[in-house]
């Protein structure tokens, strides 16, 4: 039988597994990278590149590595545990020299159209128009599925603001927002509040004369630095959390965050819940705002040549500069309308990952989605399920129950998250995770693991749900998952001890009684609330 040519778009965070997955199956990928590099958004580049995201010099990613690393592969224990964009690059190219992926990558190869081949309906096969960056010549070749793996970000957000027109200073979108220095001793407005335009605001607060950032609704702040300084997401990804209804989540994270420092005294306190928006991830947003580097407006009234007016009649005059931290319009342009078309960034695609109206489901659309969670472990689950189906191993249901199933996502979305261009397709870690793994057959078997694994049962249901848990059953099972689970605090741990320090038992045992107490009372709850 001929080996099923696959192609991969993209040879970033989730094109890197992709290449993998299609291995792992035995089908031939074809990785087509418009650029010289693999990385995707996290390889930064000095130039802006149309259509092509990327992180600022200064970012640092929102999740932990043992959160974030793909399943089979832990990142080195030496790297911090939350990583510069260097760190993430040096674990891509980890990974893909690892896995030997690097060889099926053609890179400086641009995908212009992507459309169903002329014998489809029979076939599932899909043609594709490529063209070299470099000669400009472009190709067409036939494959037998594809796996679009480019992100969803196609183009800047730019909302039409009363006056912006008229204004006479610098207006940026953070899509081509490098670095800080040309804003040195510059006024600046920082306009959203969303992850970039917290970075951007608290970037600028440390060498602009002064930043104003304005926001529509405040925000909650999460810290990465959680309880005895460990990684938050280590704390709060937890199957045990699971259990807990989202209102109580709400209001226990609400007040933890409320002692750290009182929202609304910092002007920044939304009507809404903590979970009811996409998580807002910033260490260092109170020390500017308290140090007066950054002061929060709200939203924009209208611009003048020189200046700003906010809602409230406040104004700033003799502004420099305008960052537009507004995020971006989702979408495919390289792929035909007639498979899928994006409107208003609603992207109907069945588990966030096929168009539902295809009758052959061999194309699907990787990292299409928001998380609470590290993006990385997600796709890799969505692209194991996705090679079991093109190899034949694993079949969708009926289209019927696939817009269905569209639908009461949408619909669950609508009434949780606050209304908002971004809030259309974000999902839970965990939750998510275990639903794409049950497709693939590698759900986590606890209670089996209870009767012949309780230590690491115990591990798996009341400590940090990384992406080891995924390989310890069913299709792909790693035979290092069961080490990596054990030794994950170590490798926590070990980039934080370059000091010894005296011996302290009376910390040690305050965390001991912390985790213990923290365990047995989300029990109580759990069990509690069952039985209410």
């Amino acid at each position: 039988m001929t080996t099923k040519k696959i192609a991969v778009i993209g040879a970033g965070a989730c094109g890197l597994p992709a290449i993998k997955c299609c291995l792992d199956e035995g089908l031939q990928p074809v990785c087509l990278e418009r650029t010289y590099s693999i990385g995707g958004l996290w390889n930064y580049t000095e130039e802006v590149r149309p259509g092509q995201a990327c992180v600022m010099k200064s970012t640092i990613i929102n999740t932990s590595k043992e959160i974030m690393a793909f399943s089979d592969l832990p990142i080195p224990k030496e790297f911090p545990n939350y990583m510069h964009n260097q760190y993430v690059m040096k674990y891509f190219h980890f990974y893909a020299d690892h896995f030997e992926l690097k060889k099926y990558i053609q890179f400086g190869k641009e995908v212009e159209h992507l459309v169903k081949a002329d014998d489809f309906e029979k076939s599932g096969k899909w043609k594709l128009i490529i063209k070299d960056v470099t000669s400009g010549k472009a190709s067409e070749q036939i494959f037998d599925g594809v796996m679009v793996c480019t992100g969803h970000h196609a183009e800047p957000n730019l909302p039409s603001l009363p006056g912006l027109d008229v204004f006479q200073g610098k207006v940026v979108h953070t899509h081509d927002f490098k670095d800080s220095y040309e804003f040195v001793d510059k006024h600046v407005l920082v306009i959203g509040l969303g992850n970039s335009g917290g970075d951007v605001a608290v970037e600028l607060g440390h060498i602009a004369s002064q930043v104003w950032l304005s926001t529509r609704r405040g925000t909650w702040v999460l810290n990465r630095v959680s309880e005895y300084g460990l990684p938050a997401d280590i704390v709060a990804i937890r199957r045990i959390f699971e259990l807990l209804p989202l209102s109580l989540k709400n209001t226990m994270t609400q007040s933890k965050l409320q002692q750290r420092f009182d929202h609304d005294r910092y002007g920044l306190r939304p009507k809404h819940g903590i979970f009811h928006q996409h998580p807002f991830v910033n260490d260092e947003l109170p020390n500017r705002i308290l140090s007066g580097g950054v002061i929060i407006k709200p939203d924009i009234k209208e611009f003048t040549k020189t200046g700003v007016i906010f809602e409230d009649g406040t104004r700033e005059d003799n502004l420099d500069a305008v960052v537009m931290a507004t995020g971006y319009i989702f979408g495919f342009p390289f792929i035909d309308e007639s498979v899928l078309n994006v409107e208003h960034n609603e992207v109907n695609l069945y588990k966030y990952m096929f168009p539902p109206d295809l009758s052959h489901g061999t194309m699907a659309v990787i990292g299409c989605f928001q998380p609470w969670g590290a993006i990385m472990p997600m796709a890799e689950l969505q692209c194991r399920w996705v090679t079991r189906l093109l190899k034949g191993i694993c079949k969708l249901p009926a289209q019927s129950k696939m817009r269905q199933d569209i639908k009461d996502k949408q619909t669950a979305m609508r009434q949780r998250y606050v209304t908002s261009h971004r809030h259309t397709i974000q999902v839970d870690a965990i939750p998510y995770m275990d639903e794409i793994a049950s497709q693939v057959g590698c759900l986590p078997q606890i209670g089996k693991l209870l009767c012949s694994d309780t230590k690491l049962a115990l591990k798996v249901f009341f400590g940090p749900c990384t992406p080891y848990q995924y390989r310890l059953h069913g299709p792909g099972a790693w035979s290092g998952a069961r080490q990596a689970i054990l030794t994950q605090w170590d490798r926590i741990e070990y980039p934080l001890r370059t000091r010894k320090c005296p011996p302290n038992p009376k910390q040690w045992n305050a965390f001991r009684f912390f985790v213990i107490a923290s365990v047995l009372f989300f029990l109580f709850l759990a069990i509690l609330i069952k039985f209410l």
